[in-house]
């Protein structure tokens, strides 16, 4: 069985990619695109920080029951 390792572009795949995305979208739209990823980027760290708080919220909670109950 092969393993395929895939890693992070190099050098000139990073150039390529920059230059694709520049053909695609144009040098009017690249700053509009990369607010709307940075948008994104931190409504997913929001979204994942309040799961975090509620879950740890519902393990003291859990926990104080179980010491409660003994």
């Amino acid at each position: 069985m092969e393993l395929l390792l895939v890693g992070l572009p190099g050098g000139w795949e990073w150039i390529l990619l920059f230059m694709a995305v520049l053909l695609l979208f144009g040098g009017r739209k690249i700053p509009e695109l990369m607010r709307g990823v940075g948008k994104g980027i931190r409504e997913f760290n929001t979204a994942r920080n309040q799961v975090k708080e509620e879950l740890e919220k519902g393990m003291e909670e859990s926990d104080s029951e179980a010491a409660e109950s003994k």
